[in-house]
């Protein structure tokens, strides 16, 4: 198969999944892995996709080819949740270690923060979410009240989103929120989508405490929006693969940094 006819593959590959694997492409053009990977770089250099570990990303749309299905400027939650497991489990364990039962918590839709629902089983805590998928499984699971703000639903992103001033979060008041994001960097926590960051820093008022869960990958530049400074966050909990100029940058701003061991966390689950 010539190298223009692999690419139409592959684009329609995209077309029907957020996220085309290494291993899909060679079954489906029978070529080989060296092959498809050098595709991948050719069309990410195009801009048609995102290169991302191990496959490549279809990029993000406002809406399909019909215009009834609602998404935002950002990875989908199923290719998000591949990325860095370990590390986000690591992590949203550790930031539940941080909650008491029976505080009142905000926690924004995010793979890293949607980690936090497994160790919240036994918690009893008031839950504020725009995570639908979260919310979900603390209703199933756990033992904690969950609140749901008002607003559209984002399947892709698993997440509930209002782009209006007044909803149904006006009234909440939580010792702390809990949130993860695009990219952290020398400006603060960074969003690539406008209705994202908006809903984002809504709820942010609502919250004494900013606790920010973000693994090593997330000291890459990477989006355009400011949430928050740094100068807003309590703490942040990362992995140990975090650069040290990130930790430098984090601590110089006054920020408790607290480093989780991931591959501890492997091991545990082993």
């Amino acid at each position: 198969m010539h190298e223009r006819e692999r690419w139409q593959v592959i684009k329609a590959l995209l077309r029907e999944r957020s996220l085309v694997r290494i291993a899909d492409a060679c079954r489906a053009t029978g070529v080989s892995e060296a092959s498809i990977r050098r595709d991948f770089a050719r069309l990410a250099e195009q801009g048609v996709a995102i290169r991302v570990h191990g496959g490549l990303e279809a990029l993000p749309e406002t809406a399909n080819a019909t215009g009834d299905v609602l998404s935002l400027a950002t990875r989908s939650f199923d290719v998000s949740q591949t990325l860095n497991i370990d590390a986000k489990r690591a992590i949203a364990k550790a930031a539940v270690a941080l909650c008491t039962d029976g505080e009142t918590i905000i926690i924004n839709g995010g793979t890293t923060t949607y980690q936090m629902g497994e160790y919240l089983r036994e918690r009893r805590l008031k839950v504020l979410t725009n995570s639908y998928l979260l919310a979900d499984a603390l209703i199933h699971t756990s033992k904690c009240r969950v609140a749901l703000p008002g607003g559209e639903v984002y399947r892709e992103q698993g997440m509930i989103v209002s782009p209006f001033d007044e909803d149904a979060i006006q009234h909440y008041s939580a010792t702390r929120m809990f949130m993860s994001a695009i990219s952290i960097g020398a400006l603060g926590v960074i969003e690539g989508d406008p209705l994202l960051a908006r809903a984002e820093s809504k709820l942010l008022k609502r919250a004494d405490k900013l606790i920010v869960l973000a693994d090593s990958s997330k000291f890459v530049s990477r989006g355009s929006l400011v949430v928050c400074p740094l100068s807003r966050i309590d703490t942040l909990i990362t992995d140990s693969g975090v650069p040290n100029d990130a930790l430098d940058m984090l601590r110089g701003h006054g920020i408790r940094v607290v480093v989780v061991d991931a591959s501890a966390q492997t091991t545990a689950a082993a």
